[in-house]
């Protein structure tokens, strides 16, 4: 199993992949033929999530998908960023008391 730091690391990313696509997406709404960006995960046997972008099959938008991946992204990248925060304070009081 990975480190606290770096499975949440990796959901920041994936999050943060995740606000970049939507947002791609939203900003291409009206390209005509324009494919949509789709992100996708999967957990990794050590700890973490993978990520992977791939284009949709086929021409079109889906403007509710996009705005709800976007508000999951921001609550999810607020939850590592907890945990990266808890991290930290767990390993410094944890050289405070070695120390």
């Amino acid at each position: 199993m990975g480190s606290m730091g770096s499975i949440a690391l990796s959901g920041l990313n994936a999050a943060s992949l995740q606000v970049q696509s939507s947002a791609h997406n939203i900003a291409n709404l009206q390209t005509p033929g324009f494919r949509r960006q789709q992100v996708q995960q999967s957990a990794q046997p050590e700890g973490g999530v993978r990520t992977t972008l791939s284009r949709a099959d086929a021409a079109g938008d889906a403007l509710a998908d996009d705005v709800v991946h976007q508000l999951e992204a921001a609550i999810v990248y607020r939850a590592n960023l907890s945990v990266l925060k808890t991290d930290d304070r767990l390993l410094g009081s944890l050289l405070d008391a070695h120390a």
